[in-house]
């Protein structure tokens, strides 16, 4: 998540970064005093959060907060200021949230876990994953999709077994509760020549009675939760592989 904080007051900005770092550990923050210097810095960065004070000289933080939303309609702002008379300007522009100060790491919390655009996770690696409500996979932000609807439920199965590698004899009592080999070689084999004709032919493991996935290759809202990622965190909405009757009892939120 990458968060913009502006306010002219430096020792308050200094204040506002520290609440937003122990917020959101993982975060990339970047601060600007002179909000004329943030719309200068717009082209090239892309912000999901923008906290902005709203007294500021010059430019202050509603006149600015309307150019940023034109150039980056999706970002999420909100607004930090001593005074409450501006709440309404605020609603008019559809802000994320509005805090007064002093501000603290539970304001910030409560602001950045009701955020009304969400910010979608990383797509860094091999392949997408998304666990919570239906599961589901992705390559380059599109649709992976198996010839066996079954293949895509053993692949789950491994992305929920983060990495430990499965026998078969477990694969076939956790989708068929009864041995059929054949039908489980074909499924691993459909894995493979999917992810091999995406280029991720590596994500899948297998060895002679056993498989699964390198969790290295692969981003997951479930692994990002479980690290505490705040992202993550938001995303979740109680449902995990919900296709999935043997999912229900495998998630434990906090």
């Amino acid at each position: 998540m990458k968060i913009l904080l502006v306010d002219d007051e430096k020792l308050q900005l200094l204040r506002l970064q520290n609440a937003v770092e122990e917020a959101s550990p993982g975060a990339e923050i970047l601060c600007f005093s002179n909000p004329s210097e943030v719309l200068e810095a717009l082209p090239e960065d892309a912000f999901d959060v923008a906290f902005l004070d709203i007294e500021m000289p010059l430019l202050n933080g509603i006149e600015l907060a309307k150019r940023i939303k034109s150039k980056c309609p999706k970002v999420n702002i909100i607004f930090v200021t001593a005074y409450d008379q501006y709440a309404l300007d605020a609603y008019h522009i559809h802000a994320s949230g509005y805090l007064t100060k002093p501000v603290n790491k539970e304001k910030v919390l409560a602001e950045l876990q009701n955020l009304r655009n969400p910010i979608p996770l990383s797509l860094g690696k091999k392949l997408q994953i998304k666990c919570f409500g239906n599961f589901e996979i992705f390559r380059d932000g599109k649709p992976v999709s198996f010839s066996y609807a079954k293949a895509k439920e053993l692949f789950a199965y491994l992305v929920d077994r983060e990495g430990a590698l499965v026998t078969l004899g477990e694969l076939n009592a956790v989708l068929w509760e009864e041995d059929r080999p054949s039908y489980l070689r074909n499924l691993i084999a459909d894995i493979q020549s999917t992810l091999k004709g995406i280029g991720a032919g590596e994500v899948f493991l297998k060895r002679r009675n056993e498989c699964g996935i390198d969790v290295e290759q692969i981003d997951c809202d479930a692994y990002e939760y479980n690290k505490g990622n705040p992202d993550a965190v938001r995303a979740y909405r109680g449902e995990y592989m919900a296709q999935y009757p043997w999912a229900v009892f495998h998630f434990k939120a906090y």
